[in-house]
């Protein structure tokens, strides 16, 4: 048999290993006598602290599979995006780069994509946190996580696109400070404001109240049930908001905003189909788009929400889209640079950072990510 050795993993030269070979993998192959580089950013606060306890078996199965780990734990609050970008810095000019990973939640993706946005350094994921979106839309898993260590040897390296997000920033909260301007996200295009990435998804309206009380609440309820029941307590204290949107050239939009979703990937709260068959190598974004509903209405949407079966009940639109802007009106109906009254969140991969008025613009090929050799959507 003839071996051959492209990037990180020893192949069969007529054969690569595909995930279906998780099992089997360590024994088929002797161990391998040059190591991979590999620096994991860890969130050892992931998951009300399992991810900090899960490390040390985490580092050893890599350690195993033939990685030279270097681990950087984080801190607080956009740690892992300091870190990730010092890395970016570091290597970006090297010939032989690192696989940069992070181990944690959807929050943690996202800090470290955004430290590695525009480079050629590449994102890979061990999903650890409570939703794990990203990692799931990549073809990663949760629970067979052999398979996940498979796919950081074996799996496929694909530049996507982003969505930039800019707007106000949003007020402090218990453990998350008010967001500021950061070297990694670029300059702002009005002064004042701040910027940051989507990777997975941002949303306004009650699922960005959500958001913003799992900072909180619900810390004892884990996966998509900490999303269900934060959901109905926000949309029962739920006050309207009238709300001027555009979508690319279209005509603008007024109506109580009851939620606007401007994704990357098919799901977001641990598994909400809330863009069916979305594609994070599309060129555009996806949007979904609902206004005026009752609080019943919104209750019982989250039901078909979950099973992605929403799209076209109560005028709900969904579809592609490059730019959205989002303000509140005056009293005349006019949009205003004023923000809401009470606050309208708009979140960036989880994080309620931006409050209106705000505007997101998707970007083409601002991230390399790997993941599995076979997805849904590729």
């Amino acid at each position: 048999m003839l071996f051959i050795a492209p990037r990180h993993l020893i192949q069969v030269a007529e054969s690569p290993i595909t995930q279906e070979d998780g099992d089997c993998f360590k024994s088929f192959f002797p161990p391998r006598s040059i190591m991979a580089s590999m620096h994991c950013i860890i969130n050892p606060a992931g998951r009300d602290g399992s991810t900090g306890k899960r490390w040390p078996k985490i580092l050893k199965r890599l350690e195993e599979d033939g990685w030279d780990v270097e681990a950087h734990l984080t801190e607080r609050v956009s740690h892992a995006t300091e870190i990730a970008y010092g890395l970016r810095n570091r290597f970006e000019n090297e010939d032989q780069k690192p696989l940069i990973v992070a181990v944690g939640g959807d929050g943690t993706a996202h800090e470290v994509a955004s430290g590695l946005r525009g480079s050629s350094l590449v994102l890979g994921l061990i999903p650890t946190g409570s939703g794990n979106d990203l990692a799931m839309a990549h073809g990663l898993h949760r629970k067979k996580m052999d398979l996940t260590y498979l796919t950081l040897l074996n799996g496929v390296d694909r530049s996507v696109g982003a969505l930039r997000l800019e707007g106000k920033a949003a007020s402090d909260a218990p453990g998350y400070p008010a967001p500021k301007v950061r070297d990694c996200d670029g300059p702002v295009e009005v002064e004042g404001n701040v910027v940051r990435w989507v990777f997975l998804e941002s949303d306004c309206g009650v699922t960005s109240l959500t958001s913003r009380a799992k900072l909180t609440r619900g810390k004892w309820i884990r996966g998509s049930m900490k999303y269900t029941y934060l959901g109905l307590t926000e949309v029962l204290k739920w006050k309207k908001r009238q709300t001027w949107i555009k979508i690319d050239n279209e005509e603008p939009k007024r109506g109580v905003l009851s939620m606007v979703a401007f994704t990357m990937c098919e799901t977001f709260g641990g598994g909400y189909k809330v863009s069916p068959k979305a594609s994070p190598q599309a060129k555009h974004g996806h949007l979904t788009v609902a206004l005026n509903l009752s609080k019943l209405q919104m209750i019982r949407l989250m039901g078909p929400l979950r099973k992605g079966k929403h799209v076209n009940m109560w005028d709900i639109s969904h579809g592609p889209a490059k730019r959205l802007e989002i303000r509140a009106v005056d009293g005349d109906g006019n949009p205003t640079d004023l923000p809401h009254s009470p606050p309208l969140f708009v979140q960036s991969d989880g994080e309620p950072c931006i409050q209106t008025p705000a505007i997101l613009q998707f970007i083409p090929d601002q991230l390399l990510v790997r993941g599995a050799q076979k997805v849904d959507w590729a």
